[in-house]
């Protein structure tokens, strides 16, 4: 274009000079008539210059900050309610403002509740989220207990007649014995008279066959044996001295009396008990009955017999609360050959049960929920959103599974919720202003400190003092 505007300056310049040359010779109307010719001339070309630029600088598009765009918008990554319109530091957190990329195709469907954090907010918060889904809720449930002896192998025996202990036979408790082996001798005057009254009744028991039978029954009553009583008849002379013998074979765990002790009717002597079944005594918390139901199988370890593991099932749950402890205990029937296992050894176990019911329930992982002590509170992801987009929405839970939360009200299958990072998009949510954690209705909210010389939280106090004047 230089070398256009070049020529055609050279060539009027020529023609001026022939024009001024000619009219020095022959001046007269050929002046006229080449003045006109050298005007026509110069505005064409002139024309088709300034055209020629002018198309050529439409095709030309300015970049940077000549290219007439909308201005940058700069904010942080972490409080993406912070807008500048120049780089710089976020004067809440410090860190350096990116630039804004506005979604103008989605701004207009987004609701005043929604959180919307830039991508770069996303990675540096390392927010995760997942999909709803039912699935059927496991839980393994630790449980602790004792070993105890099964109550209804329990045997106490009581004096059925007064008397005096003139010999014992068990001198400790924890001693073995056998079923019918003598635990003590008594001496008892009434048992002498009762003796002497059946051998009398004995010379009328074909005559008055109903004496007779009181009279025997009334051995039987204290505990006498057929064989006992039989032994008397044959040698037809009382006797001064009765053995106390043990019902069942166990092993004594209470002796209350000693040799020459004289005892009254209905006196604990003994208590035996059978160990070859016992009890496991396991301790359940409130929360823990849900998933306990009785044939759960259950597998334990005793603290004293390392390295062996055993198994059972659950045959009974107490139907009360411990109103001291909040517990309910869960029994587990065992045979215990050998007597290896011991009353009041502690015991660890493991149930692996479903909830009752055996139902697919929505179940979310507890690191998404933010739990205010009333409120259960998880984010919600927008869908259709080109840019990062989460609502508040609270929910009611159901019993914990593990790692996981039961939903009973709340969340639908299917959406996509927050499960890592949430407590940072509630911080981003409290800054802005909408519905959070600990303010559900939304609203601007005090922190108390000023940063970078902001007057946080100035706004509300001038609200509160235009409402005290009114």
């Amino acid at each position: 274009m230089l070398q256009l505007h070049l020529l055609i300056t050279l060539w009027e310049s020529k023609t001026f000079k022939r024009t001024k040359m000619k009219t020095k010779i022959n001046p007269g109307k050929r002046d006229y008539k080449v003045i006109a010719i050298t005007l026509f001339a110069g505005l064409f070309f002139g024309w088709l210059l300034f055209h020629g630029s002018k198309s050529e600088s439409a095709s030309i598009q300015p970049t940077g900050e000549y290219a007439g765009e909308k201005e940058t918008i700069w904010t942080c990554s972490m409080h993406p309610q912070i807008r500048m319109d120049h780089p710089g530091k976020c004067p809440i957190c410090g860190m350096d403002l990116i630039p804004l990329h506005e979604n103008a195709g989605s701004e207009t469907a987004i609701s005043p509740d929604e959180i919307q954090m830039t991508t770069e907010a996303i990675k540096i918060a390392d927010i995760q989220t997942m999909i709803v889904h039912k699935a059927y809720p496991y839980r393994e449930v630790n449980l602790l207990g004792k070993v105890k002896p099964d109550e209804r192998n329990i045997t106490g025996l009581t004096a059925r007649f007064g008397g005096r202990i003139e010999k014992l036979y068990v001198n400790f408790t924890g001693q073995n014995v056998s079923k019918g082996e003598k635990l003590a001798t008594i001496y008892s005057p009434a048992m002498v008279i009762a003796q002497k009254e059946l051998l009398e009744a004995q010379e009328y028991k074909q005559s008055n066959p109903e004496l007779y039978k009181a009279a025997r029954n009334k051995l039987k009553l204290w505990d006498l044996t057929d064989g006992q009583i039989d032994d008397i008849e044959k040698k037809g002379e009382a006797r001064s001295y009765f053995d106390v013998l043990s019902p069942i074979a166990g092993t004594v765990i209470q002796r209350n009396v000693a040799s020459g002790d004289y005892v009254k009717e209905g006196t604990v002597l003994f208590q035996v008990i059978d160990l070859t079944k016992i009890w496991i005594m396991f301790e359940a918390y409130e929360s823990d009955l849900p998933w306990i139901r009785p044939g759960d199988k259950i597998n334990f370890t005793i603290q004293s017999i390392p390295g062996k593991n055993f198994n059972g099932q659950v045959s009974f749950i107490d139907p009360f609360i411990d109103p001291k402890t909040r517990i309910a205990r869960v029994r587990v029937e065992m045979h215990n050959p050998g007597l290896l296992l011991k009353p009041e050894m502690f015991t660890n176990g493991l149930i692996t049960s479903a909830l009752a019911g055996n139902e697919k329930d929505l179940m979310i992982p507890k690191t998404a929920v933010l739990w205010t002590g009333k409120r259960a509170v998880v984010y919600i992801k927008v869908p259709d959103r080109q840019q990062p987009s989460f609502k508040y929405r609270e929910i009611v839970l159901g019993p914990s599974a593990g790692a996981f939360y039961v939903v009973s009200e709340g969340l639908q299958e299917g959406e996509e919720i927050a499960v890592n990072g949430v407590f940072k998009i509630d911080a981003a949510a409290q800054l802005a202003g909408k519905p959070s954690m600990m303010n559900p209705e939304g609203g601007k909210t005090s922190t108390g400190h000023n940063h970078a010389g902001m007057n946080m939280g100035s706004e509300e106090m001038t609200d509160n003092s235009a409402n005290e004047k009114k």
